[in-house]
């Protein structure tokens, strides 16, 4: 089949915008994905589906069809769900590159286009209509009934478990697997796939952002690395997935309005509660806020990993990014967010590279604490930049309240304060080769405690108030008042940990 073939398919109604000269190019495949760079997927001759997920700045075109074109594609087919219209720069790099773009009507799924196009493939392929024909068709016959049926039919078509997994271990769809976290370890490590591991073939589903890191993994029992309609399975699933994509991307376009108006603070209560109903929540039952980084300050893949991470906490859910912050809205959901979602971080540390993914998590509220909850999240995760391993969930409830407010301070202040209450000491220490700091601190951490400090610091009670005598000379102090213990605890947290 050639491109020329998909514009006479009266039923798919696509419309040429670029390489009227390109049209005998020759289709083998079709392939859908919202990867910004899908190359290392393609082998050549696709009809490349994209509901266009990856665009956000002109410049993403030039880098997405520069991608097809090097792998030497058939054509793009792509339709804007959002303007309803595709971008100027998406039509100029087309052209530029010599990539046949053809426009797939908003109204129609890619479902019809992967149904008429997999049939027309596996008829010239086969030719005599025999048993690949029929097989394929069995298995497209499920994709409008969702991805549950899909994975359902392609198992009885290889006749084997057929499971599709998230990369932290999920069970998106189809049957349970035994270990699913050493599954997708393999998966994340493996240099080539399809791969055969434990007795189980490995393929790729299609990414919607981030890289092998977020993408799905379709598990079949057996060797099927070469099987076809394992392939096809694959690719079905794929498209399944940029489905439900796209319908997350219309839901979640309430979240960022509500973020935004909990971080402006000029709402009132009663248009709170209007808007958290309008985003689909229950104004009176509790809520939650994530926050989630990178530090490479990737904001899509941050979306991508915390799409994933509520999907396993909450069954209500939207995220959005506001400025260089990635934040979801929850109902309260599970009981333990941050443990569930430390295990689930765990599950994605072998395709981190150096990449660190930090968490905050807020402690449940009333539509009138969001704004507090927001904070709290943020603040948490600032703590997470302090701590050590790949990934790194901190709770609010996990947390001291000092140590939430001081995350919300910036670095530069912490340092002013911590110099001017305690500067004296500092450079006393420096001076004279003690520790006067680290005395002030257990001291501190005791509650004042002569004896229990003395104690921890194996000297005689006479010892530790002869030190703290001198502390309140250098920094004109009186510890026996409540304030300056807490000023000075205070600016002691605010430095670096104790060593």
């Amino acid at each position: 089949m050639h491109v020329r073939a998909l514009l006479g398919m009266p039923e798919l109604r696509l419309r040429l915008r670029s390489g009227d000269e390109l049209l005998d190019r020759p289709v083998t495949r079709l392939y859908g994905t919202e990867l910004p760079d899908p190359a290392r997927y393609l082998s050549g001759g696709e009809l490349v589906l994209s509901g266009l997920l990856w665009h956000r700045e002109p410049e993403d075109c030039e880098v997405f069809v520069s991608s097809l074109a090097h792998a030497g594609v058939a054509a793009l087919a792509a339709s804007e769900a959002e303007s309803r219209e595709l971008p100027r720069a998406l039509l100029e790099a087309c052209r530029r590159h010599h990539v046949p773009l053809l426009e797939v009507p908003v109204d129609l799924s890619f479902a019809v286009i992967t149904e008429r196009v997999v049939l027309e493939l596996a008829a010239e392929r086969i030719g005599d209509a025999g048993t690949l024909l029929g097989r394929h068709r069995r298995l497209l016959t499920a994709v409008p009934e969702g991805l549950p049926a899909l994975v359902e039919a392609g198992a009885r078509e290889l006749g084997t478990t057929c499971s599709v997994l998230s990369t932290t271990g999920r069970l998106v769809a189809g049957a349970e697997v035994e270990q699913p976290a050493a599954l997708v370890r393999d998966f994340l490590r493996a240099d080539r796939l399809p791969r055969v591991v434990r007795g189980t073939t490995l393929l790729p589903v299609a990414e919607r952002g981030g890289g092998r890191l977020t993408n799905w993994v379709l598990a079949v029992r057996g060797d099927l690395s070469h099987d076809e309609i394992a392939a096809e399975l694959a690719s079905l699933v794929a498209l399944e997935r940029s489905r439900i994509a796209q319908g997350r991307v219309i839901e979640n376009r309430a979240a960022g309005p509500l973020l935004r108006l909990v971080l402006d603070g000029s709402a009132g209560p009663g248009e709170l509660r209007s808007r958290v109903s309008a985003a689909g929540f229950d104004p009176d039952a509790p809520l939650r806020v994530l926050a989630l980084s990178t530090s490479d300050r990737r904001t899509d893949l941050a979306a991508a990993v915390l799409e994933e991470l509520v999907a396993q906490i909450a069954p209500r859910a939207l995220v959005a990014v506001v400025g260089s912050e990635v934040y979801a809205v929850t109902s309260a959901g599970a009981d333990h967010p941050a443990d569930v979602a430390r295990m689930a971080l765990r599950a994605l540390e072998p395709g981190l590279d150096s990449t660190r993914l930090l968490v905050g998590i807020s402690s449940p509220v009333g539509v009138a604490g969001l704004r507090g909850a927001l904070e709290e999240a943020s603040h948490a995760r600032r703590l997470g930049e302090a701590r050590t391993g790949r990934t790194c969930v901190v709770a609010g409830e996990e947390i001291a309240l000092h140590q939430l407010l001081l995350a919300g301070v910036p670095e530069e202040l912490r340092a002013s304060v911590r110099t001017r209450l305690l500067g004296a000491v500092l450079d006393y220490d420096a001076e004279h080769g003690t520790d006067l700091l680290g005395t002030l601190r257990v001291f501190l951490d005791d509650s004042g405690s002569w004896t229990t400090a003395a104690a921890k610091l194996h000297v005689h009670v006479n010892t530790l108030r002869y030190r703290m005598g001198r502390v309140e000379d250098l920094l004109g102090v009186d510890l026996g008042h409540f304030a300056t213990r807490v000023d000075l605890y205070l600016a002691l947290q605010a430095g670096p940990p104790a060593t």
